[in-house]
């Protein structure tokens, strides 16, 4: 598909509008910034401490708790790790990244062209995850990765007649039974896990392909994320969410793992979305049919992930139409059409796969512990700069709110209330008590969408933001072994 704005003359003319409307835009920015700068900036620090307690508390009480009862299920709580201090070849790279995209990355964000610049995220993003993967080393921190006995890689050879498995795939999930899958591929509908088979049949078989193909379409959600807030949010705060998405500290635990490739997934679903909903593209239809598509094989990917309903509702929201809704469903129609037919049953699985977590892990964890420990791990995997921006975002919605009913929303508004949609998914995701540990890496769907909400502080502080984000990642990936 081709958006309106291909061509190299648009791209140059918008880039210099860009430049010529950066005081209006800023001014609308103030006139709907619900407090003054000194005032949101204390604010905005105080969320980070407060963030910063969430996660002392989930380590102190967390330990206490494991040591007493060993409930918890982790090793190093709240996190799924265990206490392993190294350093790996990719070590260099990975401080080299940060310390040149905190110093040269906002001002080439503001100044690169538009597509150059979604080309320079994409490659930064890949090379930032894959840094911080070979910090555990290439044989452990990748080939290995999608390879251990609870991984998807171990099944392949069960799907050489895949109509056969997929019809039978729901007599595998419970424990107890024959033959039943291990853990990631019991937990997860058998999108996930045919992802692997099909790079099997085409010659890409292995754990260093998988993980490659993981990190490579994982790391697009950055373009997906881009590309979303600037068609709903405006040019301006896309480009300076830029940095943020690209030094995300989900890298940790996106290299290598299936989840960044899930969050990949759906955040091209809600980028086709709100292109046909904003009319962005030549063809608005082709886009909803495009994104339903998505969705549906994202629904089919993690049964969690239905969740991501509130954001693309979001983006409807914001661009003030139903129009494409038909298209979307139409799409997101096909793929479950497809497993039906095949004999594969979605709900049937999802309630053996409830029965399967509460025989494991999930029936001694905690909930009372979990249910706010798994926001610290969210803390972790999203970063201060985050937490800050969704602050901002929360300021933001009651004017927002008011002004949805006229549509004269400012484009900070626009940004929160995606942002928010997003937050809501995620506390929907905490409260079901299916998501008790292992969030920093399950939650990567969502906690995409609560990075941009770091373009909501003051453009000054955007590198003191990305330090205080990007250096508790770095110290988490030299001081732990996250594996699974």
């Amino acid at each position: 598909m081709k958006t309106e704005d291909t061509t190299e003359d648009t791209e140059n003319t918008e880039h210099a509008e860009t430049a010529k409307s950066a005081r209006s835009a800023e001014a609308t920015h103030q006139a709907a910034q619900p407090e003054d700068d000194a005032r949101a900036r204390r604010h905005d620090l105080t969320a980070a401490a407060l963030a910063a307690l969430l996660v002392t508390a989930a380590i102190l009480i967390g330990r206490y708790v494991q040591n007493r009862t060993g409930t918890l299920q982790v090793q190093w709580p709240p996190l799924l790790a265990s206490w392993d201090p190294h350093l790996g070849p990719g070590t260099p790279a990975a401080l080299t990244l940060a310390v040149l995209v905190i110093a040269y990355g906002p001002p080439l964000a503001a100044r690169l062209p538009w597509r150059g610049l979604l080309a320079a995220a994409w490659a930064t993003s890949t090379a930032w995850v894959f840094s911080m993967a070979l910090i555990d080393g290439w044989y452990r921190g990748v080939e290995r990765r999608l390879t251990t006995k609870h991984e998807y890689l171990r099944v392949i050879d069960r799907f050489d007649d895949i109509p056969a498995t997929l019809r039978d795939f729901t007599n595998h999930i419970v424990i107890g039974e024959p033959g039943n899958w291990p853990a990631h591929v019991a937990g997860h509908p058998p999108g996930a896990t045919l992802t692997f088979v099909w790079l099997d049949r085409i010659g890409l078989g292995g754990g260093a392909w998988a993980a490659i193909w993981c990190v490579v379409v994982g790391s697009s959600a950055v373009l997906a994320a881009l590309i979303t807030v600037r068609v709903l949010a405006g040019e301006r705060l896309a480009r300076r969410a830029a940095p943020f998405l690209v030094l995300a500290p989900a890298a940790v635990w996106a290299g290598v793992s299936a989840d960044g490739y899930f969050a990949a997934v759906a955040a091209w679903s809600v980028a086709l979305l709100a292109l046909a909903a904003t009319r962005r593209v030549r063809f608005p239809a082709a886009a909803a049919v495009g994104g339903g598509l998505l969705f549906g094989w994202t629904c089919y990917l993690s049964y969690g992930l239905g969740l991501m309903a509130a954001v693309l509702l979001a983006v409807l929201v914001l661009a003030r139409t139903a129009r494409p809704v038909v298209p979307f469903l139409l799409g997101a129609l096909v793929v479950p059409v497809a497993f039906t037919l095949a004999g594969f049953n979605w709900w049937t699985a999802y309630h053996l796969l409830v029965e399967r977590y509460y025989q494991g892990a999930g029936g001694v964890r905690p909930y009372a512990y979990w249910v706010w420990a798994n926001l610290a791990c969210a803390v972790l995997a999203a970063g201060l700069a985050a937490v800050a921006g969704v602050r901002r975002s929360a300021s933001y919605a009651p004017g927002a709110v008011q002004a949805l009913r006229t549509g004269a929303l400012a484009p900070a508004q626009r940004l929160a209330l995606l942002v928010l949609a997003a937050l809501v998914a995620l506390l929907a995701a905490d409260l079901s008590g299916m998501s008790k540990a292992e969030t920093e890496r399950i939650w990567q769907p969502f906690l995409l969408w609560l990075l941009p909400a770091a373009a909501l502080l003051p453009a000054r502080t955007a590198r003191y933001w990305l330090v205080a984000s990007v250096v508790p990642a770095l110290l988490i990936n030299h001081l732990l072994w996250t594996g699974w």
